[in-house]
């Protein structure tokens, strides 16, 4: 026994010692990074992915509390379950946008000009949850009709990726348009991490929209989306080109994603790129490759791509 507490005694020095020579290093590492950035004296804060996991499933169950909520919800307690998970959710989402916006001032602390910002960033995202349960309804309403396998859509809710992915982009979108696109990116990456399908907040996606099976779906930023849209997997509707400044820097912003009207069906692996229009009613079909607007009602197959 003494042999064995001599040898763990030892070794817990040991480790101890090369703990502190790696805190030593990685101190280093860390403050050139901070330099580098020049926020040696704003350490960045930035808004708990964790939290907003949080966020994103309390906003979810407030929206749907009969089909996302606990099972054991009454009739009669359904607006108590909405009214207090939106009171604390939404306390907690406000507490996040905080953290983004003191992570982009130029000050040491949250100002009282920033602390009123959060309130009014988040009342305003609270009042647009109405809009973003009519929307979801008819994503839903979409892929039960678009899909023969769905019973019913309280299946579609609860089962479909898809689903998931597109009420993260929608509740992202509304912050989005807020101010705050890092909590933004936050939600759709959180979606994106379980489902495989990543939907830029910025992007704009009318009602009705549906992602069937889903894998490998990517959305633009700049991407626009008519009504009535079908997606299937692995679709791409992305940028043709990155063009940079005369540093040599990509430009950000500018519009490099396709639009895709109304009515409009994409078969599995399509990639669409560019700024570029898919005419309203049109088919594109799978593993197509298209870099050229189609006017309406075109049916576009790989051998016409």
């Amino acid at each position: 026994m003494g042999n064995i507490k001599r040898t763990r005694d030892l070794l817990l020095r040991s480790t101890h010692l090369e703990v502190d020579q790696i805190v030593d290093e990685l101190r280093t590492l860390r403050r050139a990074s901070l330099e580098s950035r020049q926020r040696h004296d704003r350490p960045p804060k930035l808004p708990l992915r964790k939290i907003l996991v949080g966020v994103a499933e309390g906003l979810s169950a407030a929206l749907f509390p009969n089909r996302l909520g606990p099972a054991e919800l009454a009739d009669e307690g359904v607006d108590h379950f909405v009214g207090h998970t939106l009171n604390m959710t939404l306390r907690e989402l406000m507490v996040q946008v905080q953290h983004e916006l003191h992570y982009n001032a130029e000050t040491d602390v949250l100002s009282d000009e920033d602390r009123k910002k959060s309130i009014a960033i988040t009342q305003a995202f609270a009042k647009r949850l109405p809009h973003v349960r009519n929307m979801l309804e008819s994503d839903i309403i979409a892929a039960f009709e678009g899909d023969p396998a769905a019973r019913n859509v309280d299946e579609v809710l609860v089962c479909y990726p898809g689903i998931m992915a597109i009420t993260h982009y929608r509740l992202a979108h509304e912050l989005h348009g807020l101010g705050v696109p890092l909590i933004a990116r936050m939600f759709s990456e959180i979606a994106h991490s379980a489902t495989g399908i990543e939907i830029h907040p910025g992007a704009q996606i009318g009602p009705s929209f549906f992602i069937d099976h889903g894998t490998g779906v990517v959305i633009g930023e700049t991407a626009i989306i008519g009504k009535n849209v079908r997606l299937y997997q692995a679709v791409t509707l992305g940028a043709k080109r990155f063009p940079v400044d005369e540093n040599g820097a990509l430009v950000k912003g500018n519009l490099r994603h396709p639009i895709v009207e109304d009515d409009v069906v994409i078969y599995a692996g399509a990639t669409i790129l560019g700024r570029i229009t898919i005419g309203r009613g049109s088919t594109i079909g799978g593993n197509v490759w298209l870099t050229h607007s189609v006017p309406p009602d075109s049916n576009i197959s790989q051998a016409e791509s």
